[in-house]
């Protein structure tokens, strides 16, 4: 899941809302958003089976929660335009697109016939546009469906990812180029989530110009990595583009787990300790990047853990045991993190949070 880029305080997010939103609040969630320090968003999956997305405080209050149609996975926002975005996990095929500000109803668009989302997205500088990483079943190929925010998101166009199952994509930090891991697994709607091509993996990190659908880079994985799925991407404090994986090979392997690049230059997998690598048991399931701070989280629910890295030297700076550990985000300080079992920082909450959290900003 794709991170907000920028941070919102409690002061923006009640400019923004606005006063006749916070109104509409029950009394114990109006104070709750009174006293936070940033509010956050993510899907989630209540007691009763249904699904949803909550925005949330700090603190892991939740403020307010919208009904899904399914289960989400990632979200995505765009500071200019105001609007979030959950994503329908693979193979779903909805997205909701939500307005912060409470300007305007909820908006449900569908994929293309012959598409379905990967889960994850992002929105152009300008906030008119909505990008979201997209299967071609037919075609076996990744493609980048592209939504007109300016025209309730009808879909405008599409170009391709360069690579096989994509999955989370950024803006790079010029504004202009998208940053995909394509995450190299065949996969089709008749089978589900069944990975169809794991003997023969074809993992890879591109950039894609979105003005013309070009190619600009590709990183294509080493034949002994061919295994390490490239899912999840966040842009580092010099504009470096973090990546983290999901190994689908042997569980006794200790493959490179976490990596970076930029424009014009090679991929530098990160050398972790080897408890570290241990630790995250072959599968990161999300990434974060605290610019202000200079630090890299993830979280591993496979192997109960949140960790922080040094984003300048790739230092370990802690590791959390975090029981199914999911969503991770820049908070004020280091990172929230969140978890399959309804916590969200120190608080419990009755829901199942999903796999990724969004910063409002």
């Amino acid at each position: 899941m794709t991170v907000a880029t920028g941070l919102i305080d409690r002061r923006s997010f009640l400019k923004m809302a606005g006063a006749a939103w916070v109104a509409s609040l029950a009394p114990d969630r109006a104070f709750a958003l009174g006293r936070a320090d940033a509010v956050f968003a993510s899907a989630f999956m209540a007691p009763d089976g249904s699904y949803g997305v909550a925005t949330l405080t700090e603190a892991g209050e939740i403020i307010e929660r919208t009904t899904l149609p399914a289960r989400a996975h990632g979200m995505a926002y765009s500071p200019v335009s105001h609007r979030a975005v959950a994503f329908a996990r693979r193979p779903g095929t909805y997205a909701m697109i939500l307005s912060t500000d409470g300007s305007a109803e909820p908006v449900v668009i569908a994929a293309a016939e012959g598409r379905h989302f990967y889960g994850h997205g992002c929105f152009s500088a300008d906030g008119k546009l909505l990008y979201a990483t997209e299967n071609d079943f037919a075609g076996n190929r990744g493609m980048v469906g592209i939504y007109d925010g300016t025209n309730n998101f009808t879909r405008v166009g599409e170009f391709p990812t360069y690579g096989i199952g994509p999955h989370d994509m950024t803006l790079a930090a010029d504004g202009r180029l998208l940053a995909i891991a394509n995450g190299g697994i065949e996969t089709h709607p008749d089978f589900g989530r069944t990975k169809l091509n794991l003997d023969h993996m074809e993992p890879s990190l591109t950039l894609v110009d979105t003005k013309t659908g070009a190619l600009v880079q590709r990183h294509g994985l080493p034949a002994e990595l061919s295994r390490l799925s490239t899912r999840h991407v966040d842009i580092g404090p010099k504009g470096e583009i973090w990546f983290a994986c999901q190994y689908e090979g042997a569980r006794n392997d200790l493959p490179p787990l976490v990596g970076s690049f930029s424009k014009g230059e090679d991929l530098k997998f990160l050398s972790l300790p080897e408890r570290t690598t241990e630790a995250l048991a072959n599968y990161v399931g999300a990434i974060a990047v605290n610019r202000h701070e200079g630090l890299v989280g993830l979280t591993s629910p496979k192997g109960n853990v949140a960790v922080t890295l040094d984003a300048r030297t790739g230092a370990v700076l802690k590791e959390e045991r975090v029981v199914d550990a999911a969503g991770v985000a820049t908070a004020d300080h280091g990172f929230a993190v969140s978890s399959y079992d309804g916590h969200f920082k120190e608080r419990q909450s009755r829901v199942a949070w999903d796999q990724h959290i969004v910063r409002l900003a």
